[in-house]
């Protein structure tokens, strides 16, 4: 079994991390690192620290408008998988990395597969939402996180080829919880206590473009009770410097550099809770039993809505600082996403798909 595996950004080297490692124990992988995000922070100390192979092709695109980074992806992509010959193109989430990947794939007769398939905002102004959308089409093998996006996918007509696996991320976060209780010192780095601060991320265009959304965010999360650490995406960086927001900013929060995986997942382990506008933040909270509110009008993660571990307010000052300042508590505690097998899942099932030799399968139990 061949597998070229393509990553671009931050939450696909998490992703990649666990998978790779049972990829390579039975077959072979070329990973491919399309240079969505490209500097140490972001991209660089991930591989390092989840101790993911060097990737054998980096392809540099870096940052550029949606549409001119993901054409660019798609010509760089298209003669690796030209040479290499893959029986089968996997890929990730929802980043132009991913629609790049399942294009090329598509268009050059290699059969793609698609981990995190079926999920949906219902929000097609989101650039990852249409990436999504396009991606579980084009592919030959979706793999869904949970029975809500095997029903999405039929809801789309897409029924052959799709499997529930569960989540990756659970595989990842449950391994990099432990590294990190035992090898992490951000708490002492930063002079932080368990419990006793909050913590926020903001990145998402929506947000970070806006003014309006931006300034709200800040003075909802001005108002925590807790002290907020904000490890900052460079792009917010920017925009704050640019609106002129940058000093209240640092007045009112502890803003940090980006962190390494080890370090964010345990102060995400030992927040009061968290205040993001990321996918992926979500459901690493809900994994790690955090509260989360969720500066986004929508969610492809319902099921952290549904069970209360979760609550949506947008870029909404007064829902913001509401949702850090009462003492809501979760509803249930279920296990939507699996077992934290998923990626012996999900290789098992290429395996089988690809009729590989049988005696190093790798097998892990049915979902019920």
């Amino acid at each position: 079994m061949r597998v070229l595996s393509v990553v671009g950004a931050r939450p696909q080297f998490v992703k990649a991390a666990v998978v790779s490692r049972k990829i390579r124990d039975v077959g072979e992988e070329v990973l491919v690192h399309t240079g969505q995000h490209y500097d140490e922070e972001m991209s660089d100390v991930f591989f390092e620290e989840l101790d993911i192979p060097e990737p054998e092709y980096n392809l540099g695109v870096k940052s550029d408008t949606h549409g001119r980074q993901t054409a660019r992806m798609i010509a760089e992509l298209e003669p690796v998988v030209e040479e290499e010959d893959p029986d089968v193109v996997l890929l990730y989430g929802d980043t132009n990395s991913t629609l790049a990947g399942a294009i090329v794939g598509s268009k050059r007769d290699v059969a793609v597969a698609h981990v995190e398939a079926g999920l949906r905002s219902g929000n097609r102004e989101m650039p990852e939402e249409v990436n999504r959308i396009l991606t579980d089409h084009a592919s030959d093998l979706c793999f869904a996180p949970s029975e809500a996006a095997v029903d999405n996918l039929a809801a789309e007509g897409i029924v052959d080829g799709v499997h529930w696996t569960g989540d990756v991320m659970y595989d990842a976060v449950l391994a990099a919880r432990d590294r990190a209780r035992e090898n992490s010192t951000i708490l002492e780095d930063l002079g932080l206590e368990p419990d006793e601060f909050v913590l926020t991320t903001v990145h998402r265009a929506s947000n970070t473009d806006e003014r309006e959304n931006l300034e709200a965010i800040l003075d909802g999360l001005a108002d925590a009770p807790l002290p907020v650490v904000f490890p900052a995406h460079p792009r917010t960086v920017n925009r704050l410097q640019e609106y002129d927001l940058w000093e209240r900013a640092t007045d009112d929060l502890e803003i940090i550099e980006p962190l390494g995986y080890l370090d964010f997942v345990r102060l995400l382990d030992t927040a009061e809770r968290v205040a993001t506008d990321s996918g992926g933040v979500q459901k690493e909270a809900f994994f790690l039993g955090t509260r989360c509110v969720t500066m986004r009008e929508e969610t492809e993660w319902t099921e952290t809505v549904d069970c209360g571990w979760n609550q949506l307010v947008g870029p909404n000052a007064d829902l913001i600082r509401e949702g850090l300042t009462t003492d809501w508590e979760p509803q249930s505690n279920p296990q939507p996403y699996g077992d934290g097998s998923a990626s012996r899942r999900i290789v098992g099932l290429l395996q089988e798909e690809l009729e590989t030799t049988p005696d190093r399968r790798i097998e892990a139990p049915p979902l019920d």
